[in-house]
């Protein structure tokens, strides 16, 4: 009897992480996947099962006449990304860094402080961020969009930083130190390359994250400069413009090619 409840145990195991996790992978990956699919349609519209593969819509998308406020949205959303990258690897790596080198007590305590944006709402952040603004005088505009996406997302490239600056060893450094290396030859030498996969990480995260977020670029951005995602959103509301499916496409291809190279480098970078 012991026998088959611990046999029944071992299959009702197997059968729920087995269930369990094909369950996972469908919401993660199925939504991708019918995109995809979506994005080859033949039909006049967004539709799916798609009437047909064709690569029109692909084609319709990289015309630069027909196509020409998405390729602005496009180019706008790409620029506040990366000036979101550059300002938050700028003001967020070093302090993860040296909050990484102060007692153990005081950095358990900021950082949950520094990690707060991540469990916040964005949208209450964003309107939250506007009125903030709005009475310093600053309205909807790039620097307000750039402010309040390096606000939201500098907690990404905080934890990557601080993960691995926490695990490299500061003997090293002061090894260095003492063998009469200065603080900037110290610094390059043996604590950037620590945590250089961090601070790549944390870019890659930031950068994806900017590039689609909604709701801190509607609140704060100027109503003249349209976005990417407010730009698909529009589309959708039109006319069910097959390229949206397109540009969402483009995008998991793009991401794809992005983790495939920083897993190739990070690969390369553990083999001894």
């Amino acid at each position: 009897m012991a026998d088959v409840r611990s046999r029944l145990s071992v299959v009702s195991y197997r059968a729920f992480v087995w269930v369990g996790g094909l369950a996972v992978l469908a919401c993660m990956i199925g939504p991708i996947l019918l995109a995809l699919v979506m994005s080859f349609n033949a039909g006049a519209t967004l539709a799916f099962p798609p009437q047909g593969l064709s690569l029109r819509w692909y084609r319709l998308l990289l015309d630069p006449v027909a196509s020409e406020p998405i390729h602005t949205a496009a180019r706008n959303s790409v620029e506040v990304a990366l000036a979101t990258v550059v300002l938050v690897t700028v003001i967020t790596a070093p302090a993860a860094f040296a909050l990484a080198r102060v007692p153990r007590r005081f950095s358990g305590t900021v950082e949950p402080v520094l990690l707060a944006p991540l469990v916040l709402p964005s949208l209450v952040y964003a309107l939250a961020a506007l009125l903030a603004l709005s009475l310093l005088g600053l309205g909807p505009s790039f620097l307000a969009v750039l402010i309040g996406h390096a606000a939201v997302f500098a907690p990404l490239m905080f934890r990557t930083v601080l993960g691995l600056a926490q695990r490299s060893d500061p003997a090293l450094e002061e090894a260095s130190s003492t063998l009469g290396a200065s603080r900037a030859r110290t610094f390059l030498r043996i604590s950037l390359p620590a945590i250089l996969p961090g601070i790549v990480a944390g870019a890659f995260l930031v950068f994806m994250q900017s590039l689609d977020n909604v709701s801190v670029t509607l609140f704060l951005g100027d109503p003249g400069r349209t976005m990417l995602p407010l730009r698909l959103f529009a589309m959708l509301e039109e006319s069910l413009d097959g390229r949206v499916a397109a540009v969402s496409g483009l995008l998991i291809l793009a991401a794809a090619l992005l983790l495939v190279i920083l897993q190739r480098l990070g690969g390369r970078k553990d083999t001894p």
